[in-house]
């Protein structure tokens, strides 16, 4: 039962359980433990680890043993409970603790697969990241969080530490996560198997350096992704689409990318356009490219029983299985239902099975890409179904109980290496849902469809900063939200003219939505009404057409916030603690974020609301580009928030102030 050296780590053999401790990458340690053998092939996140001065471990006469590598080691007791510290400090980072009274260990191995990891919890401990959640929270102190993908969520396992760690629970099963007063306990609901990783840093900065480094940097952001998007539910013809390019270039307004929506294609699984709709896609890619817009276009994963891709993808056993026979399908519309605007059930393809992911990619490459399509918008990404049918799902990688949390990340991963290949070293892809390590695929993650109120609003700018603490740096919201929202009704134009303003300074500004009238019901023929800059009314349009001028002025600071992301994993939109970690009430703040070093913002997310409370970080002066004043850090004031601009300041002496007059 003792802990033995091996390959640099440590390892100890009971009759309940096998656990590995081993060095990953400078100031991190990886924890595998399992009732069986460990499974060296199992997936996860974590790439190869990183080069770093060999690890230190060394064993106790009274059957303990110790781990020593860089910043963080770990303590390990005869009975199998670790703790781990930081070597700068000597102070505790995190530790095991039993489950319940009686408990041998700090770790369950249960019938079926499920298993349990509990950690002791910590008075004023500050968490954050676990992807992205509506709950309306920065800190997640208190929280239960479901690891589980859908529509608005994006459960991605890894976890900030105020006390100066980071941990991935790096296990793809669905379960949860507890954040409580007494403890924090991940639970895996299949898959039997612990599989954790922990870094120590002295900065939010040096943690999440850390974690890229392991799971992966992201590539960087191709110039023309950083300007302005424009999208809606839907442009159903070639011509309605170019006439919005062709009016945005009337009209002297930047647009950089212009998004085809779904339903553009025959039938799902063809990964085509319409020609009835769209009879000269090459013209209009190259119209578009003359105009200075990229074409972003919808991609589904699923796939329709009389497709061109159906057959093939069955024969091969590249679509979804169905833990109760056969294949695992859902019903969606369909041109061909046999009925008007009608349904029929439909499969999924498997992007777990590395066969799919390129028979996928090589239509789309056929498709789109020959004809200069390079960004891919892969909507409903989780992939979108009901709980109870999901969880039947049976996947190349496992049963959905232990492995559907890949889906995304290896969807998203099939396109990134696509493209690669042929050529494209920076890219992106727009998601609904992703997991650890998206980011090294050029995952852009949105939140979903959400609805049109300031409520949303503000549990956008939440979502958004644990996202960045999530390590990944490329994020959007539909700006003005996605149900509904009147053109004409000025309530709803207030909220636009703010998730405007916000979305100016968030790292992708995308404008999405269904607005009012919707019609028709969901169908192939469904669209959502008018959702350009100027379908708002002239006051909103001169407020909007100011903010893409601005935007544009702040493109060549993106650049370079961009190669930061991509050397260090720093994101572009971040919590105030990033940058200023000794400033305790920082970390307090959570309806405010900086966009890179230097710009601070503080977004609207109130009605009728022409102030707010701003807190400005200690270390530094900043100045109001609106007034020219200059204020000290530490102060909190009462900004002026015209409906013309939101507060944003600007560190003293940074060169991006100009940018910003």
């Amino acid at each position: 039962m003792s802990y033995r050296i091996r390959a640099g780590g440590l390892e100890r053999h009971t009759g309940a359980e096998v656990l590995r401790i081993e060095p990953w990458g400078p100031d991190a340690l990886r924890v595998r433990a399992a009732s069986g053998t460990i499974d060296p092939a199992a997936p996860g996140a974590l790439e190869a680890p990183s080069p770093c001065p060999p690890a230190e471990p060394s064993v106790s006469e009274d059957g303990g043993a110790r781990l020593v590598n860089g910043r963080i080691a770990v303590e390990a007791t005869a009975d199998g409970r670790l703790r781990f510290l930081d070597t700068a400090s000597g102070r505790e980072l995190l530790a095991e603790r039993s489950p319940f009274a009686h408990h041998t260990g700090a770790r369950v191995h249960a019938p079926g697969g499920r298993t349990e990891q509990s950690f002791a919890a910590y008075d004023g401990e500050r968490l954050h990241g676990l992807g992205q959640h509506l709950h309306g929270r920065l800190d997640q102190k208190g929280c239960v969080v479901d690891l589980v993908q859908s529509n608005t969520v994006a459960a991605v396992p890894f976890l900030h530490s105020s006390r100066g760690y980071g941990l991935l629970w790096n296990n793809p099963a669905t379960g949860r996560v507890e954040l409580g007063a007494d403890a924090t306990r991940w639970t895996a609901d299949a898959g039997g198997r612990i599989d954790y990783w922990i870094t120590a840093g002295a900065t939010p900065a040096e943690v999440l350096d850390s974690y890229t480094r392991a799971t992966g940097r992201p590539p960087l952001l191709p110039d023309w992704a950083s300007g302005f998007w424009q999208s809606r539910l839907r442009y159903r013809t070639q011509d309605e689409l170019l006439s919005v390019a062709r009016e945005y270039r009337r009209r002297g307004l930047p647009l950089s990318v212009i998004v085809c929506d779904f339903f553009h294609w025959p039938r799902m699984g063809d990964w085509l356009f319409e020609e009835s709709e769209w009879p000269d896609p090459a013209a209009m890619v190259k119209e578009l490219s003359d105009l200075g817009v990229q074409l972003a276009v919808s991609v589904w994963p699923t796939v329709e029983p009389d497709s061109d891709a159906f057959d093939g993808l069955r024969s091969a056993g590249h679509l979804v299985r169905d833990a109760d026979g056969g294949l695992l399908t859902f019903p969606w519309p369909s041109r061909f239902s046999g009925q008007e605007r009608g349904s029929r059930p439909m499969a999924y393809y498997d992007a777990t099975h590395p066969g799919a992911r390129a028979e996928l990619w090589r239509r789309l490459d056929a498709n789109y890409r020959a004809l200069g399509v390079a960004c891919f918008w892969l909507d409903a990404c989780e992939p979108d179904l009901p709980p109870g049918i999901a969880e039947r799902a049976v996947y190349a990688a496992g049963s959905a109980a232990e492995a559907a949390n890949l889906y995304p990340l290896e969807h998203v991963r099939g396109v990134a290496e696509g493209l690669r290949a042929a050529g494209e070293d920076r890219p992106l892809s727009l998601v609904r849902s992703a997991w650890a390590g998206s980011q090294r695929h050029g995952a852009l993650l949105w939140s979903g469809d959400i609805p049109t109120t300031f409520d949303s609003l503000g549990r956008q700018i939440r979502a958004g900063l644990n996202v960045a603490m999530s390590g990944i740096p490329w994020w959007t919201t539909d700006i003005g939200g996605f149900f509904g929202g009147d053109p004409q009704d000025p309530a709803y134009r207030e909220l636009l003219i703010r998730w405007f303003q916000y979305g100016t300074f968030c790292p992708v500004m995308r404008l999405h939505g269904d607005r009012v009238p919707n019609f028709p019901a969901f169908s192939t023929d469904m669209t959502g009404g008018p959702n350009e800059v100027w379908s708002y009314g002239e006051e909103a349009y001169g407020i909007l057409r100011a903010h893409l001028a601005l935007r544009e002025r702040l493109r060549p600071y993106l650049r370079t916030l961009s190669e930061d992301a991509h050397r260090t994993g720093a994101p572009p939109m971040r919590p105030l603690f990033f940058d200023f970690p000794g400033d305790e009430r920082a970390w307090g703040v959570d309806d405010q974020f900086l966009l890179g070093p230097d710009v601070l913002v503080a977004p609207v997310y109130q009605a009728g609301a022409r102030s707010r409370r701003v807190y400005l970080p200690s270390g530094a002066r900043w100045l109001d580009p609106a007034t020219g004043r200059a204020a000290e850090g530490g102060t909190t004031l009462d900004a002026d928030a015209p409906l013309e601009r939101l507060p944003v300041f600007v560190r003293e002496g940074a060169e991006v102030g100009g940018l910003l007059r």
